[in-house]
This record gives structure tokens, C-alpha cells and sequence, in this order.
């Protein structure tokens, strides 16, 4: 099944966020990566993700820009995005040129997007003081922006990296849950990306702040998905992983384990399509790894995502 598109959130697009399995050795969680980015490419997923947290912590990785560039070696289509990157711990300028010339072996094919963080361990063991992770974001987000689109490059103009942004810009996404930060994504010239678990009524105000405030880039939808017999327990062990440092306000409007669970396909793409049209979303980012789920159930959620849900859900978006 061909992929329907291979621009980095391009609008319509259905990704998958990949985690690796840390179950396994340091070798086999490289291999599974690989393997579930390549499966995602050949099952028609349009693009994977990454995501960033250090120590081992679980399901994440401490190098996610350096990832998605293994998996775009593996995947015959399709795009990756370090997604989110922890913005406050990285110097915007480096950051600014890995991608950059990430996307010069990669034309067209990568996308980048970040957040403030929240765990104490990620800035313990960056000794980055965390009272200074929110102003570093502030400063930081539209800054990554502007030099991505090849703008504002000051003593970096001669990067012949960065300066093909001006002909080719790298779209840059957000964290945003709450007004202020879809307000920030906006002004910044960057998309937004929801978290996994919030009740499409919430979303859907947060779209529409940041529409009001002048944001025109991807509104990335996450939904964690099961076809068939969904793992509760774990899927329960995650949501209290994350409601362990995740502000209660937002907690607020979290809906059960945030998870999408159906036994029938054409039940799951409509579901996710109405979903979609509810929140104002521009793409859609799939989830099925939680600790817990073994790397070979996971690739077998992959491949009949692919096979019985993509095609049904491609067929809703275009209804």
C-alpha cells in the first residue's frame, strides 16, 4: 500500500510513534526500531515519530534526531520527525543545523518538533537548572523556526544547510496543551501537536485558539490505538506514568487510559476519522507501545493497522 504523502505532517498524513523495547539489550532495541520504522513504511503509514527522555526512561530515547535518521535509511517511503525533542537542553542553533542537514540526505522527508519537558531527571542529568526550561523554550521556539525556514541565520548564513531552508523549510511543531502555549506555537510560526489523551472537546478549543491567534501549520493529532484484544493492564500502568508528572489541569481533561480500542477496523477508522473532524486536527499520529506490549505484538499491530485500518481511515478523511 502506497503512503499517501511524504512531506513531514503534511495535512492528511497518518504517522506512527515508535518507542523502543526496553526489554531487550541496547543491540535489539536498535534492531526493533528499525524494524517497526521500516514495517510502518511498507504497511503505508505516512511517516514515524520519535520521542526524548533520558535514563533509560521507559519507551523513550535519549537521541531521537539521530534515530529518525537511522530509520529514513530503512524506510523505503515516507518521512520521520524527532517528535518531541526536549528543546531547553539543546543549543537552538545546533539543533537548527543537525535537522538541517539531516533533511539535506533527506529532502523533503524530515520534520522536527519540541517541548519544554517535565521531568527532573532529564535536566539533573543535563545540569540545566529546570526553573530555566520555560523561558529557554520561549526564547527557543520561534528562534527554530525562523532558522528553518532559512531566516535570521546571523553568523550561521554560511551554513549551506540552513540557507536551503529558504527554498525548502523544515516544519517545526509544538507541544500545546493550553491557550497560551497554542497562542506561542502560533506566533512562532510553528504547528502544534496534542497529547494523546485529552477529550476531543478540549482539543478542539485549543484548535481554535490557535487558529484565532493566526497559527496556519499542522495540528497533529496522537491517539494510542488497539485492534483486537487491547493489553488494559498495561495500558493502565502507563496513564499513572504519566499522571506522575503531568499537571493536574491537564489531567482534567484526560479520557480513561487515552486509549482507542476496537475489535472491528472499520469501527477503529471511523472512530479516528470523527475524531479528527472533531478536534480541527490536520494529521493524525498513531500510538500502540506502552511497556508491556512485547516488540513483536507491537509490529503485528503495525502491520493490521496497515492492512484494515489505513485504507478505511484514508477512505473517511476524503469523504
Amino acid at each position: 500500500m502506497a503512503a499517501a504523502s511524504s512531506a513531514a505532517f503534511a495535512d492528511g498524513s497518518i504517522s506512527l510513534r515508535i518507542y523502543p523495547h526496553n526489554e531487550l539489550d541496547a543491540p535489539g532495541v536498535a534492531a526493533e526500531l528499525l524494524g517497526h520504522a521500516a514495517a510502518a513504511s511498507e504497511s503505508g503509514f505516512d511517516g514515524v515519530m520519535t520521542s526524548e527522555h533520558h535514563g533509560g526512561f521507559a519507551g523513550y530515547l535519549p537521541n531521537p534526531l539521530q534515530v529518525a535518521g537511522w530509520m529514513l535509511d530503512r524506510m523505503p517511503r515516507g518521512w520521520a520527525a524527532a517528535c518531541p525533542v526536549l528543546l531547553p537542553l539543546r543549543p537552538v542553533a545546533m539543533l537548527a543545523e543537525e535537522v538541517a542537514w539531516l533533511a539535506v540526505r533527506h529532502p523533503g522527508r524530515v520534520g522536527v518538533g519540541v517541548a519544554p519537558g517535565a521531568l527532573d531527571l532529564d535536566f539533573n542529568v543535563m545540569d540545566v537548572p529546570r526553573d530555566d526550561a520555560m523561558p529557554r523554550f520561549r526564547n527557543g521556539l520561534p528562534r527554530l523556526a525562523r532558522m528553518l525556514r532559512g531566516e535570521e541565520l546571523g553568523e550561521l548564513e554560511g551554513d549551506r544547510a540552513l540557507a536551503a531552508c529558504a527554498k525548502a523549510p523544515i516544519p517545526v511543531i509544538s507541544t500545546a496543551m493550553s491557550p497560551p502555549a497554542v497562542r506561542r506555537a502560533a506566533a512562532s510560526g510553528a504547528g502544534i501537536i496534542y497529547d494523546g489523551a485529552s477529550d476531543p472537546a478540549r482539543i478542539r478549543e485549543l484548535t481554535e485558539r490557535y487558529v484565532e491567534a493566526g497559527g496556519q501549520h499542522p495540528r497533529v493529532l496522537i491517539r494510542r490505538v488497539w485492534l483486537g484484544d487491547p493489553p488494559r493492564e498495561a495500558f493502565e500502568r502507563q496513564r499513572d506514568v504519566y499522571a506522575s508528572y503531568t499537571p493536574e489541569a491537564a489531567q482534567r481533561h484526560w479520557r480513561d487510559t487515552g486509549f482507542v480500542c476496537h475489535d472491528d477496523p472499520a469501527a477503529l477508522a471511523e472512530e479516528l476519522a470523527a475524531t479528527m473532524r472533531d478536534t480541527g486536527a490536520t494529521c493524525l499520529n498513531l500510538r500502540v507501545q506502552v511497556p508491556g506490549v512485547t516488540a513483536d505484538a507491537a509490529r503485528e499491530q503495525i502491520q493490521a493497522l496497515g492492512a484494515e485500518v489505513l485504507p478505511r481511515l484514508r477512505a473517511a478523511q476524503g469523504s
